[in-house]
């Protein structure tokens, strides 16, 4: 969170300054970047504790880590 507010302030700090296109454009990625991993960490935490916790057996947990991957992937 802190990570994705220092961001956002960032972002707030570069328009009162009327700083280039490009950079603004750049530190909303950056932004979006941060968002993702918090969205990446909170989809991992549900599945783990919500899903697979605890285990039924060997094939559901498996299949969870194969959808953290595909979820780290997509938001990466």
């Amino acid at each position: 969170m802190s990570r994705l507010r220092g961001q956002i302030e960032a972002i707030e700090r570069a328009l009162e300054r009327e700083v280039e296109c490009a950079e603004v454009l750049q530190l909303i990625a950056s932004a979006r970047g941060a968002m993702n991993g918090l969205m990446t960490e909170v989809i991992e935490d549900h599945i783990r504790l919500h899903v697979v916790h605890p285990p039924k057996d060997a094939e559901r947990a498996r299949g969870a880590e194969e959808l953290i991957e595909a979820v780290q992937s997509y938001l990466r």
